[in-house]
């Protein structure tokens, strides 16, 4: 909320209405929620690099965009979202040949695909174990992540402050569920790069008390937040241990 109203998405196409940022969902277009955008595009990306020619569907695909960017190379995607509003949002703003949207739970959307993509999405899930049966049956190939709460959450929580989050994992916990359901899983931890990897630097050695003492917090993260870019990202594989970390779990799961 931004002085009591809330924050919505800029400069849409004519027709496409804008949708508000509630946090259940990241969004493009919001320079506030820019760094989240990125966190979640760059593995986007890096999924896409590995789907060409393929029949995706991309569940929980909320506003949009990821399924948008796998269709630029994958030979047909599908967006599942039950979401209304997201639902309506993505249909009107994302439009190809080979790119459609379905309105329905992902625990239920049954048609089978060459792979399907699960992005901070298993959080949300009352009954994960099920939902990943349900992905082993319909396509061979899982791409999936999902926040590290050892990093999201406050030292020793079991889980962040984010009401829309009813399970967040640990890297082992992570690893176990995927394993319960497909043969083969290659694990990689997301973390900061550049300038986010400097703006950390920075924070150790006290930014905080300096801007704040200058008086400078507003102005200095009004500009630095949306020049963050998918770049200042970085993905590296590694074992459960190693990814203690990470700011997010990725994996690559067949069965």
């Amino acid at each position: 909320m931004a002085d009591g109203r809330p924050i919505l998405q800029r400069n849409q196409p004519p027709g496409v209405p804008p949708l508000p940022l509630t946090g259940e969902r990241t969004l493009p277009d919001v320079p506030e929620e820019n760094y989240w955008f990125q966190r979640h595009l760059v593995v986007y990306r890096w999924v896409a690099d590995q789907v060409a020619g393929m029949r995706v569907v991309d569940m929980g695909s909320g506003e949009g965009y990821g399924a948008a960017l796998l269709a630029e190379v994958a030979r047909e995607v599908v967006g599942v979202e039950a979401n209304p509003e997201a639902f309506a949002h993505a249909v009107a703003r994302y439009r190809r040949p080979n790119l459609s949207f379905v309105k329905e739970l992902i625990e239920s959307y049954g048609e089978p695909a060459d792979g399907i993509v699960c992005l901070q999405t298993i959080e949300h899930l009352q009954n994960p174990d099920a939902t990943l049966a349900h992905f082993a049956a319909l396509a061979p190939v899982l791409f999936i992540s999902t926040p590290n709460v050892l990093t999201l959450a406050p030292p020793g929580a079991d889980r962040s402050d984010n009401p829309f989050h009813l399970r967040e994992y640990r890297p082992e916990e992570f690893a176990d569920l995927l394993h319960r359901h497909y043969r083969e899983v290659r694990l990689f931890g997301l973390y900061h790069a550049r300038k986010l990897a400097l703006h950390g630097l920075a924070l150790k050695l006290g930014w905080d008390r300096v801007h704040r003492a200058l008086g400078i917090t507003k102005p200095f993260y009004d500009r630095f937040t949306p020049a963050i870019s998918a770049a200042d990202f970085k993905l590296r594989a590694g074992s459960p241990g190693r990814l203690h970390r990470c700011l997010d779990l990725v994996a690559v799961a067949r069965r």
